[in-house]
Parts: C-alpha cells; sequence; structure tokens
C-alpha cells in the first residue's frame, strides 16, 4: 500500500501534504488535543464541514478541506465516543478507514499523529503496534 512509511515528532498542522489525520471523535467536534489544534490552525470552515458530515460511527472516518492548514484534507479517525476512551478495535479500524479515503480520493502522502494517544489516554506502545 505504501512504498515509505516515516516516523517523527513534530507539529502536524504544519506538515506540507496531502492529509493528515485527526484522532477524532464519533461526534466530529474538534475539541482539544490534536483536533484542538486543527481547529485553531485551520479555522471554523473544517468545524463546518464536520458538522455536516457528524455523526459518524466508531472507527469510521470522513474527510474535509483543510481551511488554512498547509494539508490539502482532514481525514477524521473516529476512534472514540465523546467523552470516552479510544479501544484497540476502534483505532484499529479507524487507521484503516483513512487509509481507504485516502487511497480514494488518491491522496499520496498522509501524515497520522498517535491515535487515540493524547486526550484519549491510549499507551503509545500499543498505539504503534496497531
Amino acid at each position: 500500500m505504501c512504498d515509505r512509511i516515516k516516523i517523527f515528532c513534530g507539529d502536524i498542522t504544519s506538515e506540507k501534504v496531502d492529509a493528515i489525520v485527526n484522532a477524532a471523535n464519533t461526534d466530529l467536534i474538534l475539541g482539544g488535543g490534536v483536533a484542538g489544534a486543527i481547529r485553531l490552525k485551520g479555522g471554523p470552515s473544517i468545524q463546518v464541514e464536520c458538522n455536516r458530515q457528524g455523526p459518524i460511527e466508531l472507527g469510521d472516518a470522513a474527510l474535509t478541506g483543510a481551511g488554512d492548514l498547509c494539508a490539502r484534507f482532514v481525514i477524521h479517525a473516529a476512534v472514540m465516543h465523546l467523552g470516552d476512551k479510544p479501544t484497540a478495535e476502534s483505532i484499529e479500524k479507524a487507521t484503516l478507514n483513512s487509509l481507504q479515503i485516502a487511497s480514494d480520493s488518491s491522496l499520496k502522502v498522509i501524515a497520522f499523529p498517535a491515535l487515540g494517544t493524547g486526550i484519549g489516554g491510549f499507551a503509545m506502545e500499543r498505539a504503534a503496534k496497531i
């Protein structure tokens, strides 16, 4: 599916890529963490598009424009319900659905955060294995 994977620490909202992935909740509310940074740096148009598409099922993903971000799109990967915690299953399913959206949309360069590990509290090592 890919030629190359790079792992690095940095500000995902500054990446010049086809799409960045947002560790989203099923309501597609851009609250804190990565989603909050996307909302602040990308501007209100991203939340407006999320409002039109949400809520979505746990493990599903949705594509929006990227507003004022350097990326062209944001893929919102629903790893948890609002106020809940992610599971290994929801992270895996949301990752696969995000990759499917990228493939269907001919997106080649995608930046993923460590899904579910921030506000969601999922263990970084477990997320990396998924």
